[in-house]
């Protein structure tokens, strides 16, 4: 299993994952073909199959849980789930 997939992984994990690092999620999304622009409010961009989706990174350089459901129905959204990798 790549590292990549596996970061992927994570998002649907049941329970939800707390520790989920957002720079090797970033560098997973982009392998999978997405584009992130991060700007100095802490947010990231996603454009990923012509939908974009905002995410707020905190300070500790992880997700929390409610934004880990909402990346997740982003990722479903667009087609990015575990069977699909």
């Amino acid at each position: 299993m790549s590292k990549h997939k596996s970061k992927i992984e994570k998002l649907y994990e049941h329970p939800l994952s707390g520790n989920i690092d957002t720079t090797k999620l970033v560098h997973a999304l982009e392998h999978y073909g997405a584009e992130v622009d991060m700007n100095k409010q802490h947010r990231a961009l996603i454009h990923l199959n012509g939908k974009e989706h905002s995410v707020t990174l905190s300070h500790r350089n992880e997700l929390s849980k409610d934004a880990i459901v909402k990346l997740r129905n982003f990722l479903e959204e667009v087609g990015l789930t575990t069977d699909k990798l």
